[in-house]
């Protein structure tokens, strides 16, 4: 490094005790990231000037910064040791963040099952204080039932071994455990109006689910409004878009946009207002609440009426 290590010696740059001791498994990734990110910034260093210590490229060290992945030990002690931080009280925070962003055992047991970005996805949702999603094919997957997940999965994976199919189907019911946390984020859900049209898994499959909604939907957190199709051929894209939005520490928000089998996530402030834009437009176009009930009452009578559970 140039400049004299006096100066990086006496970084203004501070953990704060209490930010540390109340951080959660999921925001704790987050909050050592925009520690690093002030370091880096406190010493005028682009990130170009620093990937090359974790011996990666430039989008590593910017989604190490942004605490979209739990940390690898050795790239945040040699980042810190670049950085000359010295301080015991510092290195000890520095420490218990990473313990925390490192657990992740829950998920860790599907390992196998879960790309990098799927990881990422799991970490960002328990760390949020808002989830606003459009889905324009299916109920999103925080609020599916495991009989509507697993139809999914199933009509995904022709041919898979049932015991691999649960597997999946189990893993999505545990990302939902984020809805039943204390402070959980406020959910909101808006669903094209081809997503009730849809009978994915049968009509008993369908009224499960939609059951699940109307009852999900009487909680305060979780706002689920129905785009109908008079709106959405106007005003809602034709993929789902998945807006996150934080507390302090780390990116304020972020976009998930889902593919086949990849996903893309976008935290440059400029793209990241074209999507806001958008989901407002699509929020302004969704049937109210009440009416959106309504319009899931309804679909859930007609698959009722098809499996024979009403007259």
């Amino acid at each position: 490094m140039s400049d004299g290590s006096a100066r990086l010696n006496e970084s203004t740059v501070r953990l704060l005790p209490e930010a540390v001791s109340s951080a959660k498994p999921e925001s704790a990734a987050r909050l050592l990231g925009e520690f690093l990110r002030q370091l880096r910034k406190e010493r005028g260093l682009a990130l170009r000037d620093v990937a090359p210590v974790i011996r990666g490229s430039v989008s590593k060290i910017s989604r190490l910064e942004r605490g979209e992945s739990p940390p690898k030990p050795r790239d945040v002690y040699d980042l810190v040791r670049f950085y000359e931080v010295y301080d015991g009280e510092q290195m000890y925070e520095v420490e218990a963040l990473l313990r925390l962003a490192q657990d992740d055992a829950w998920w860790s047991k599907y390992s196998d099952l879960t790309p990098n970005w799927l990881k990422r996805l799991i970490g960002l949702e328990g760390a949020a204080t808002k989830i606003s999603a459009y889905e324009n094919h299916v109920v999103p997957g925080l609020l599916q039932t495991p009989a509507y997940a697993r139809a999914i999965i199933a009509n995904g994976m022709p041919g898979a071994d049932p015991s691999e199919i649960e597997r999946r189907v189990q893993l999505r019911l545990d990302r939902q455990r984020v809805l039943h946390s204390v402070q959980h984020p406020l959910i909101v859900a808006m669903l094209d109006e081809a997503v009730l049209r849809r009978p994915m898994g049968g009509p008993e499959v369908m009224c499960e689910q939609l059951d699940y909604l109307l009852q999900m939907a009487t909680f305060e957190k979780v706002n689920i409004r129905i785009v109908e199709f008079e709106s959405s051929a106007s005003y809602a894209p034709s993929y789902p878009i998945t807006h996150l939005t934080f507390g302090d520490g780390g990116p304020a928000e972020l976009v998930y946009v889902e593919h086949i089998d990849s996903a893309m996530y976008i935290s440059r402030p400029t793209e990241i207002e074209q999507y806001r834009h958008v989901l407002a437009r699509v929020s302004g176009a969704a049937a109210p609440r009440e009416e959106s009930l309504d319009l899931l009452r309804t679909a859930y009578g007609r698959y009722a009426r098809r499996a024979g559970l009403l007259p």
